[in-house]
């Protein structure tokens, strides 16, 4: 019953991280091929790092993580703490987006993911409960 709650969830994560991996691909695609300076991103690379930290006795199981539309799947997790290797952004990269699962002790239990870009934390998403799956997006 677990595993299959689990691969819902991994599975539903994975579907909201392609949609938003292809919002911002739609929308970086949209703009006019003019002279304007690329405004996300800054025209530059950045060094990208995902975290998740769960509550006492949950345990993390899997996560999938990217940039734009380089989308790494990370399975058979453990632990009430998960962080990515460094990702570095191509140029004018987008976004970047993180979905992390979780099986907590019971319904108080709790998910935190981060985002953290170039040594400073950008953005978190929380999820609170026994099945567990936080996501956040952040738009260099």
């Amino acid at each position: 019953m677990k595993k299959t709650r689990i691969n819902q969830l991994l599975k539903g994560a994975f579907v909201v991280l392609l949609a938003t991996v292809l919002m911002g691909f739609v929308a970086s695609c949209s703009k006019d091929d003019d002279d304007t300076p690329n405004v996300n991103g800054a025209g530059k690379s950045h060094k990208v790092v995902f975290k998740a930290i769960a509550s006492a006795g949950a345990n993390i199981d899997g996560a999938v993580y990217g940039i734009d539309s380089n989308a790494t799947t990370a399975s058979s997790l453990s632990g009430t703490t998960w962080s990515s290797p460094e990702v570095t952004s191509e140029k004018g990269a987008y976004n970047a987006n993180v979905v992390v699962n979780a099986i907590g002790v019971d319904a108080s239990s709790t998910l935190k993911v981060q985002i953290w870009v170039d040594g400073e934390l950008k953005k978190e998403g929380t999820s609170s409960g026994q099945y567990l799956s936080a996501s956040a997006s952040y738009t260099f």
